[in-house]
């Protein structure tokens, strides 16, 4: 297609944090709601992006997850501000689910217990029937988990049947529930349930959650942090 620069910067905008509201959108390029709305249109026809309610995401499959390295590396400034605002709600002498082992491991300090189960190559993740009997022989302060998608309806799915176990386990074990997600996973398509909102306890992420969000979360009584740029 024969993008004009405007619809290329937008285009790149969204693409670099994974969704956006559209009112946004108009404000960053300088232009009124109506010319972000025809061009939205014009590359959601061509399908290089996805509408939804108020808003505009990268398209993406329900069945597959873009690749670990590429999911690392977008919108790392705003994990890197989630990461900062969990770690410091994380209270001394307490037991937190989290694949930090390579890290703490040589630290004499530190108890590092591992699960079993099959390794994933791709990001290291442990998965499988072993790592969920495993998990349920403990009691965790706190599971913090990760989602691929929340959905309208206040739904957390993921894409890896195998992953969503361990999780769905580590919630059930757990004392207190913390999700970290970017904004990027709001309104994002996925295919297996994980959770629902109302199991959480706690959401840390990087930007405002789009319409109906906010209203799902203060009605699931989640606690909302948002690690803004400073």
């Amino acid at each position: 297609m024969n993008s004009n620069p405007r619809q290329i910067k937008l285009l790149d905008t969204v693409r670099s944090r994974g969704s956006i509201q559209v009112d946004e959108l108009a404000d960053m390029l300088g232009v009124t709601l109506q010319t972000v709305r025809r061009d939205v249109q014009r590359l959601a026809d061509e399908g290089l992006l996805a509408r939804f309610h108020g808003g505009v995401r990268v398209p993406s499959s329900t069945t597959e997850n873009i690749g670990y390295q590429q999911r690392e590396s977008l919108h790392a400034a705003g994990k890197a501000r989630i990461a900062r605002a969990v770690a410091a709600q994380v209270p001394n002498d307490c037991s937190l689910n989290l694949n930090v082992a390579t890290i703490l491991s040589s630290n004499p300090a530190c108890e590092v217990i591992v699960a079993g189960g099959s390794v994933r190559s791709r990001d290291r993740a442990i998965v499988g029937e072993a790592t969920v009997d495993f998990i349920r022989q403990f009691k965790v302060d706190i599971a913090l988990i990760g989602v691929s998608s929340i959905e309208a309806d206040g739904t957390l799915r993921d894409f890896d049947l195998r992953e969503v176990k361990v999780a769905q386990t580590v919630i059930a074990q757990a004392r207190e529930v913390w999700l970290a997600a970017d904004a990027s996973k709001f309104n994002r398509p996925a295919m297996i349930e994980l959770a629902k909102l109302s199991q959480i306890d706690r959401l840390f992420t990087d930007a405002e959650p789009p319409p109906p969000f906010p209203e799902l979360i203060e009605r699931a009584q989640v606690r909302c942090e948002i690690a803004r740029e400073h």
